[in-house]
C-alpha cells in the first residue's frame, strides 16, 4: 500500500493456493511445513506405507494405534497420502502430483534426494516451475552428506554442547531442539524464496539446506570473535552471558531470576534499584569493559543483594527499568499472561485424544489459520487427494486396493 494506505482486511489465509509435498518426518522437517500449514498453504505428507510412515506416530508418551501427541505437535492442518516411491507406479503418480504443486519438500540424508529423484534435475522436466528444498543434518554434498543428523548430534559438531552449562559441569545441551527448529525455520524461508523466485521466472530451483549449516551460522558473533581474535568462549557461571556483566541468572529467596543489562542506563537503573546506588560511580565498575574485568568482586556484591527477596518482589522492583524475567518451569510460560493475550495456545479436535492443546505459529497476520484440523492419519486423504489432483480412478479392487495401472492409464 502506497502512502497513508492500509492493507485491506481479508479472512483469506495468506498462502492460500501454495501445495506443498512434504517427505519429512519426525521434527525439524515436520516443524517447518507445520509453519506453512498455518498460514493456508496445502501440504501433502507423503508417507511410506511399508514403513507405518512417520515415525513420529509412535514416540512415546501418549502413543497409541499409529498416533501421538508428539506426532501431533507437528502435523496440524496437513493431509496425509501413502505412496511408495520404490515402486515405478509409485513414482508416476508423485510425479503427476508435482505437475500440480508448487514444491517438493524432504528432511531425509544428504545423499538420498539424488537416489530418491526429489531433486530439480529429476522433477523440472516434470514441472518446470517446482521448488525443491532439502532439509539435512549436513546437507547434500560434504564428507558427511550421507550421514544421518539429529538436533542432538549437531549441538555437538557446531560447538554448542561446549558453551553450555555450569563451568565445572559436563558438556549440556539446550533444553529444547532449538537446532530442528531453526532448521524448520530456514528450510521455510529458503522454500519459499525460491516459489517466490519462481513466481517471476516460471523457474523452479533446489534449496539446500542442512541442521550443520544452520548451527553454525547461529553461531553469529562467536564465530566472529573466534575467527578474528584470539578468543575462546567457555562455560560461564549462571548462564552469563560471555561479555556483559551482570547479565545472567541470579539466586532470588525463592528461586531465579534472569537480569540483563545490555546497555550503560540499565546498569545504572539496577544498582539504584538494588539499594547500592554507590555502584554506578565506582571506577571499578564503570563501563562495560571494567565490569568484565572486576566480574568476581561485582558478583560478589550483587549476589547477596538478590537472595534477600522473592523473585516476585526482585520483578516488581525491575520491570521497566532493566531487562528482567523469572526461570519459569515449562508450565508456568505457558500460563504467561503475554503468552495467552498473544494466543499462543490453540485448540485442536481430536477423534480420539480429544481435545488438543497446543503452540501457535508465531506468525500473527490476517487469515492465519486459527482451527486447523489435527494431524492426519496414515493414508487418511489419499483417495481425496487423489481424485481432487489427479482426476476420477476406478473403484476399488476386492482387496482393498487402487487398481493403479488401471487408473493411469485413465488418467
Amino acid at each position: 500500500p502506497g502512502a497513508g494506505r492500509t492493507a485491506p482486511v481479508t479472512s483469506r489465509p495468506p498462502l492460500q493456493g501454495l501445495r506443498v509435498l512434504a517427505l519429512s518426518q519426525f521434527g525439524a522437517g515436520p516443524f517447518g511445513t507445520t509453519v506453512l500449514a498455518d498460514l493456508g498453504a496445502d501440504v501433502i505428507k507423503i508417507e511410506d506405507p511399508a514403513g507405518g510412515g512417520d515415525v513420529a506416530r509412535y514416540v512415546p508418551p501418549y502413543a497409541e494405534d499409529g498416533d501421538s501427541l508428539y506426532f501431533q505437535s507437528f502435523n496440524r492442518g496437513k493431509r496425509s497420502i501413502t505412496l511408495d516411491l520404490r515402486h515405478p507406479e509409485g513414482q508416476r503418480i508423485f510425479h503427476d502430483l508435482v505437475r500440480v504443486s508448487h514444491a517438493v519438500y524432504n528432511n531425509v540424508r544428504g545423499d538420498q534426494p539424488e537416489k530418491l529423484g526429489l531433486t530439480y534435475r529429476a522433477l523440472g522436466g516434470v514441472n518446470p516451475a517446482i521448488v525443491c528444498c532439502s532439509l539435512s543434518g549436513f546437507g547434500t554434498s560434504g564428507p558427511r552428506a550421507a550421514e544421518p543428523g539429529y538436533d542432538y548430534l549437531i549441538q555437538g559438531y557446531a560447538g554448542y554442547m561446549a558453551i553450555t552449562g555450569e563451568p565445572d559441569g559436563p558438556p549440556g545441551k539446550c533444553g529444547v531442539s532449538i537446532i530442528d527448529f531453526a532448521g524448520g525455520y530456514a528450510s521455510m524461508l529458503g522454500l519459499m524464496v525460491g516459489w517466490g523466485d519462481a513466481q517471476r521466472t516460471g523457474v523452479g530451483r533446489d534449496v539446500d539446506v542442512s541442521l550443520l549449516d544452520t548451527a553454525v551460522s547461529m553461531l553469529s558473533y562467536f564465530a566472529t570473535w573466534t575467527l578474528n581474535r584470539d578468543w575462546e568462549p567457555a562455560r560461564v557461571e549462571d548462564s552469563g552471558h560471555q561479555t556483559l556483566v551482570p547479565s545472567q541468572n541470579f539466586r532470588t529467596r525463592d528461586g531465579w531470576i534472569v537480569v540483563f543489562c545490555a546497555k550503560e542506563k540499565f546498569w545504572r537503573s539496577l544498582v539504584e534499584a538494588l539499594g547500592l546506588p554507590h555502584l554506578a560511580t565506582d571506577p571499578r565498575f564503570a563501563t562495560f569493559t571494567d565490569r568484565l574485568e572486576h566480574k568476581r568482586e561485582l558478583l560478589a556484591i550483587l549476589k547477596p543483594r538478590f537472595l534477600a527477596r522473592t523473585t516476585g518482589e526482585w520483578l516488581d522492583a525491575l520491570r521497566g527499568r532493566v531487562p528482567c524475567a523469572p526461570v519459569n518451569s515449562v508450565r508456568q510460560a505457558l500460563d504467561d499472561e503475554q503468552v495467552r493475550h498473544r494466543e499462543m495456545i490453540l485448540d485442536v479436535q481430536h477423534p480420539v485424544f480429544g481435545l488438543i492443546r497446543q503452540v501457535a505459529s508465531p506468525i500473527k497476520t490476517e487469515g492465519a489459520v486459527r482451527q486447523p484440523a489435527p494431524a492426519p492419519r496414515l493414508g487418511e486423504h489419499t483417495d481425496a487427494v487423489l481424485r481432487e489432483l489427479l482426476g476420477p480412478m476406478p473403484e476399488k479392487d476386492p482387496d482393498g486396493k487402487w487398481a493403479v495401472n488401471q487408473w493411469l492409464k485413465k488418467a
